[in-house]
């Protein structure tokens, strides 16, 4: 792994940078300058609270092409039945304060901190990051955020607090925006996002998607 300079926003090529789990670098800083720079190259940070940041690019990565999204009958017919709404970039502190406070099965704690949280909030207000709401009743039931880049979609952490939620408003997006997204960067493996269709491609094709888009 690479330290990374506190005064210098930099980091080494992803492409040709190999690691066993995926981790290139560690250190540096969460200022809303190097994490946008990360997302453009598909480095992610990833780490615990209270420790050395940790960047990541692993090899293969998690994705999800919209073409391939896969959507059972039985969520075909709660999407059919209008039970939840949806926005966008309504309501982004509340999903990701949301994200935050969701407990994760086989986990204590949350690998999002208030640092990263709030860099996060900073890069929504640049128009760099986004959030998907789900509503039912008027209540926020749902969402998830992440960053675009280009036609990419990379996205960060999903909640819900009824069944289905999120998993609908990940479908309403994608299926909103599929004239114009190529690709949901999904980062590691879920079975929840499997069942949608998302799959291990190699980190040289994810790149190479990732660049192109870069280059619009």
């Amino acid at each position: 792994m690479v330290r990374l300079d506190e005064n210098e926003i930099s980091f080494p090529d992803p492409a040709l940078y190999d690691s066993h789990e995926g981790v290139i670098a560690f250190g540096g800083d969460l200022s809303i300058e190097r994490i946008w720079f990360a997302y453009q190259l598909g480095i992610f940070p990833w780490y615990n609270p209270g420790e050395e940041i940790l960047w990541w690019c692993p090899d293969p990565r998690f994705v999800l092409f919209p073409n391939e999204l896969k959507v059972s009958k039985s969520m075909r017919k709660i999407l059919n039945r209008e039970v939840f709404t949806f926005s966008e970039n309504q309501n982004f502190k509340e999903v990701i304060k949301n994200c935050q406070q969701t407990s994760r099965n086989g986990q204590t704690g949350t690998w999002l901190s208030d640092e990263l949280m709030n860099s996060f909030i900073k890069l929504h207000e640049h128009g760099f990051a986004k959030s998907i709401e789900v509503w039912q009743d008027e209540e926020l039931v749902g969402g998830f955020y992440g960053l675009q880049i280009g036609n990419v979609f990379c996205g960060e952490s999903m909640f819900a607090k009824v069944s289905n939620a999120s998993k609908a408003g990940f479908i309403n997006f994608i299926e909103s925006h599929k004239d114009s997204l190529e690709l949901i960067d999904c980062q590691s493996h879920t079975e929840h996002l499997e069942s949608l269709g998302a799959k291990m491609i190699s980190k040289k094709e994810f790149l190479k998607i990732l660049y192109k888009n870069n280059e619009r």
